[in-house]
């Protein structure tokens, strides 16, 4: 089996003893091992030696590799979606972050996680994406979002306001501090934290949710997954951001984005001790009480 891993650098040395456990643990199986430049670089010196090959070639990871390893939280997850696009490779994460709904493997897991990839004791959860479209390619071939595409205005600038139109008709007007187009996956991220609904990944559903709206009566709507949106923003300030996932773009002037599900998946890999219900339950320490402990 060929496994490839990719992370971020890290500023907390403590992580380092888990890391040299990922890779002796892959040894062990004897798993052929590729490591990512940007992680490679990283872990010169850091770590003892252990046998594995850099890959330098992203080609190579879309279609040779059979499972793409991620060391750190969501975010670095989310950074790894841009490498793989529609490879359908196969993901899976182990949370050094705090949270963790989508690097899911604790830590203190490793070594049950990998016996598990290895021997193939593991489903697919297929995960929807959203892209986006307008008349300047803002985020080049990487304009697909796992959790979130979202249009916000920048830093301490007025309120902007957000034309929105579902399927070539009117929705509404947005006017506030911006609005965010989630995917079910992306429901517990930025858009929870706004207001929004949890959309379970089976649910064929996306959110848009409002950030800070002026008016009150303005709430998150659920859609079909089908729908196509276009926002046609006004700005009164200079500029303001449009976000895939972790990758933000200034834009200067008045535009026009088209949303929609992009016409590929991800494949997250859900280890047969574990279901999206255990994930709620234990990140959202649902059906405990506090008054008693």
């Amino acid at each position: 089996m060929k496994i490839a891993i990719y992370g971020r650098p890290f500023n907390d040395s403590a992580v380092i003893p888990y890391i040299q456990q990922v890779f002796d643990v892959l040894a062990q199986h004897n798993v052929e091992i590729y490591v990512h430049q940007q992680l490679h670089d990283y872990l010169d010196g850091k770590i003892k030696a252990v046998k594995y090959d850099v890959l330098k070639d992203q080609a190579y990871l879309r279609k040779s590799i059979d499972v793409l390893l991620t060391l750190g939280g969501d975010g670095t997850l989310l950074d790894m979606v841009s490498l793989i696009c529609d490879s359908g490779t196969p993901v899976i994460g182990i949370n050094f972050g705090r949270l963790g709904f989508l690097a899911s493997v604790n830590k203190n897991d490793i070594a049950a996680a990998i016996y598990a990839v290895v021997n193939k004791e593991f489903t697919l959860d297929s995960r929807e994406l959203l892209e986006i479209d307008c008349e300047e390619k803002i985020f080049g071939s990487n304009n697909f979002a796992l959790n979130d595409i979202t249009i916000h205005k920048r830093d301490d600038s007025a309120m902007i306001t957000i034309h929105a139109s579902l399927n070539d008709e009117f929705l509404n007007s947005y006017w506030g501090d911006g609005i965010i187009v989630s995917t079910s996956t992306g429901s517990t991220a930025y858009s929870l934290s706004c207001g929004g609904p949890i959309i379970f990944p089976q649910s064929n559903s996306i959110v848009v949710t409002p950030v800070s709206p002026h008016n009150l009566n303005v709430r998150p709507i659920v859609l079909p997954d089908s729908s196509t949106l276009v926002f046609d923003v006004e700005c009164r300030s200079a500029n303001y951001l449009v976000s895939c996932d972790s990758r933000t773009a200034i834009i200067e002037k008045t535009m026009k984005f088209h949303i929609r599900k992009a016409g590929f998946q991800l494949n997250l890999i859900r280890l047969n001790n574990e279901s999206y219900l255990s994930t709620l339950r234990n990140k959202l320490l649902w059906g405990l009480d506090a008054r008693n402990y």
